[in-house]
């Protein structure tokens, strides 16, 4: 289990939400830089989290064959956790095809968070839409968009004396980040399945939006094995990973500190929702006092608790990844 001080050092002031105002930026990048190497030590001791059903190699296997049907491949990642859903074989899959990403519940993050990657990834040259897709904000500019990468596609058939065609869209990316609830709010309509929990699409699926343009629903990929554990905690987080792979109460813990050390969130935050103290405790042990203030010492239903308040925003919209430039 894990057992370690959320503040230490000395910018435990900042760190408490006291003091931001008089810390420059360089301040604030270096505090998410020593989150990051924190976080790596924090996980060495616990169990690996790994997530692979059964129907993702089957999906993986027909997707990279859908592939090479699409003039536009449209890539959804959560906006709260940009980098950890990021596939790392997606830029192989994709090869030299046009590419949109869709940073997805843009809803759930600040405007600084969504000023850092917009930069992050301009200067990258990657073409980037900002979504909500549970309301629909950015469904349409995604439209537009892919339509617009894939003129040439007719233009190339008109000048071979073929007829024009739709346009191909395939939405891929990893589960629970929001792809089928994407197309239904394109489509205005429920046409693919969705769920707040990762696993629910189980087959591709093509639809038609409209006169020009086709798009592809495929089930949520993951590497068969994820390398990167501090990825694989923050998908746990985020709830965009089956909860059989991980110790609930374990997450929990290191969201606590997580959370204590983000320098927009600090341990005001969790003082405010639940009266507890976690200046120089662990995580671990703030759990378990939230579990004999509410839940009678069940310390599940205590860790569940955190998570489930983490991501209906009780401690406030924020990313839980920075642009590297930015750490």
């Amino acid at each position: 289990m894990l057992n370690l001080d959320i503040i230490g050092g000395s910018t435990s002031q900042y760190r408490n939400g006291n003091g931001s105002s008089i810390l420059d930026s360089r301040r604030v990048e270096d505090d998410w830089f020593d989150l990051e190497t924190d976080l790596y030590q924090w996980i060495k001791t616990l169990r690996p989290v790994q997530w692979y059903p059964g129907h993702i190699a089957k999906t993986e296997r027909e997707l990279k064959e859908q592939l090479k049907l699409m003039d536009v491949v449209v890539e959804v990642r959560d906006a709260r956790i940009p980098m950890s859903t990021s596939h790392p074989q997606m830029d192989l899959w994709i090869g030299n095809r046009k590419r949109i990403l869709v940073l997805n519940r843009e809803d759930m993050i600040s405007t600084s968070d969504r000023n850092a990657w917009a930069a992050h990834f301009a200067k990258q040259g990657i073409r980037v839409v900002f979504s909500n897709g549970q309301l629909g904000m950015g469904s349409m500019k995604l439209s537009r968009l892919a339509k617009s990468l894939a003129d040439d596609v007719n233009v190339k058939r008109r000048a071979r004396g073929l007829l024009p065609r739709r346009v191909r869209a395939g939405i891929v990316g990893y589960p629970n980040v929001g792809k089928s609830s994407l197309i239904n709010r394109l489509l205005k309509r429920r046409m693919c399945p969705a769920a707040p929990r990762p696993g629910v699409t189980r087959e591709l699926r093509w639809v038609r939006f409209g006169k020009d343009l086709e798009l592809l629903d495929s089930p949520g990929i993951i590497p068969m094995r994820i390398s990167d554990q501090s990825a694989a905690i923050k998908l746990a987080i985020c709830d965009d990973i089956g909860e059989r792979s991980y110790d609930v109460a374990d997450i929990a813990a290191l969201l606590v500190q997580m959370l204590a050390r983000i320098p927009s969130v600090g341990t005001k935050a969790l003082y405010n929702r639940y009266r507890i103290e976690t200046d120089g405790q662990s995580g671990q042990i703030f759990v378990h006092k939230l579990a004999v203030q509410l839940f009678s010492g069940n310390v599940h239903q205590a860790a569940f608790r955190i998570l489930t308040d983490f991501r209906k925003g009780k401690f406030g919209w924020f990313a839980l990844e920075r642009p590297p430039s930015l750490r």
